[in-house]
């Protein structure tokens, strides 16, 4: 077993969580066992890209890279068994040999596949649900060390409530996913007039397989990207220079530094970004580079007032003059039914904020967040809010149900960290 000491210290991919825990990095499912069991309280971390404080702990961190790989798969299910360590940039290229791909996923791979799931991380398409709907069964080592299999029909209501858990149920070890045959996409990303969006998105939602769009303040234009199932040969992605991730880091910088230059830049997108169009699998057109950090909040809509939520946003966002060069991004998702997954029963909008790591996000959260509570929102449970248990509850018809189950799977409560027990147990 691998040791990280304390000293060292722990921060998620942001920096805007830190903590100093004993990092244990077990080597196979016997020694994880061990570790559940004799200690009194634990976190899971995957790629530490939450923003929110799911992971942070100054008890034990457990680390779970070593838990990566496809473990069997059924070909004509076209289903797989992961461990749960293994990383999405990863997961494509394990898949690929047996001729099966993700469904959908979103545009960031850096996650573990554990991570993803318990956080109900997604991508975009109206008939497309969050990477946990696609849980067929998973293995879950609980509390007191035993390991139990979760599907349909094998403990049926913790994998009903376990596909979106926060690591509050126990540790996933090994996930099935329903997948599907592999596939190539086209990328095609344009400027598109706003007021366009807002006369047409409803239609054009409809005739793509994925669509989203990004919001700049300042700017009458939105970068629209759609993605479409195609059988064109690859046409690979090319390298620009500078690149959309370096400008973004350099406007981002400047925007800190020279916040009155903040609309200058951004109606100057039309000279930097210039239409694309791409073909390739689907695991390499889904992610895209990400390297100039930030912090995030994201609410999910109901999918009817999505447009008439970004529209109060934006007003206010400009009301206010605010110095944020990123923009904000406009998603949909597919309804589910897991308990606690902030799309369950509900088609939705997803709406992120983001703000520059080296600036500071509270001043812009905190105008932005009554908005999307007004709208009905459900927060991203790995993203920034100030929700707790007694706003969150109202929000969740299978709340109580969840708790339940959660407390006598783990009556010592050794899966809850602070933040857990602010997001569950307080106002109780």
């Amino acid at each position: 077993m691998k040791i990280q000491q304390a000293d060292k210290g722990w921060q998620n991919w942001s920096g805007s969580q830190q903590a100093h825990p004993q990092i244990l990095q077990p080597q196979h499912i016997n020694e994880l066992q061990k570790i559940v069991k004799s200690c009194e309280h634990i976190r899971v971390v995957g790629a530490g890209h939450s923003f929110s404080a799911l992971a942070k702990t100054d008890d034990i961190l457990l680390n779970l890279d070593q838990f990566k790989g496809v473990v069997t798969f059924d070909e004509k299910k076209t289903q797989c068994t992961v461990q749960a360590g293994t990383r999405l940039y990863d997961l494509g290229e394990y898949l690929a040999p047996i001729n099966q791909a993700l469904p959908n996923q979103g545009d960031i791979d850096q996650q573990s596949l554990a991570g993803a799931i318990a956080t109900g991380t997604h991508g975009t398409g109206m008939d497309l649900p969050c990477l946990s709907a696609f849980v067929e069964g998973f293995e879950l080592l609980t509390a007191a060390g035993a390991l139990l299999g979760c599907n349909r029909e094998q403990n049926a209501d913790i994998f009903q409530a376990g596909r979106v858990a926060l690591g509050s149920m126990g540790v996933m070890t090994q996930i099935t996913l329903q997948n599907r045959p592999r596939y190539k996409l086209k990328e095609q990303i344009r400027l598109c007039p706003i007021q366009e969006i807002f006369a047409h998105i409803d239609q054009w939602k409809l005739q793509h397989r994925h669509i989203e769009f990004w919001v700049f303040l300042h700017s009458d234009q939105v970068m629209l990207k759609t993605l479409d199932e195609t059988n064109e040969a690859i046409q690979p992605r090319q390298e620009s220079w500078p690149s959309e991730d370096a400008l973004l880091t350099l406007c981002s910088e400047l925007t800190q530094l020279l916040p009155r230059t903040n609309p200058y830049l951004q109606k100057m997108l039309g000279v930097f970004l210039k239409p694309t169009c791409y073909v390739d699998w689907s695991n390499q057109i889904f992610p895209t580079p990400r390297n100039t950090r930030f912090n995030e909040m994201e609410y999910q809509i109901p999918a009817a007032l999505g447009l008439q939520c970004l529209d109060e946003v934006l007003a206010t966002l400009r009301k206010h003059k605010v110095p944020m060069f990123f923009p904000i991004e406009f998603r949909y998702v597919k309804a589910d039914n897991i308990w606690l997954s902030p799309f369950y029963q509900r088609d939705s909008v997803s709406i992120s904020i983001h703000q520059f790591y080296k600036q500071d996000y509270h001043a812009i959260f905190n105008l932005v967040e009554p908005i999307f509570q007004k709208y009905q929102g459900r927060p991203h449970w790995g993203k920034l809010h100030s929700m707790s248990a007694a706003s969150l509850r109202d929000l969740y018809p299978k709340w109580e149900d969840f708790m339940l189950l959660r407390q006598q799977l783990d009556p010592q409560q050794k899966w809850l960290n602070p933040y857990l027990k602010q997001l569950f147990l307080s106002g109780k």
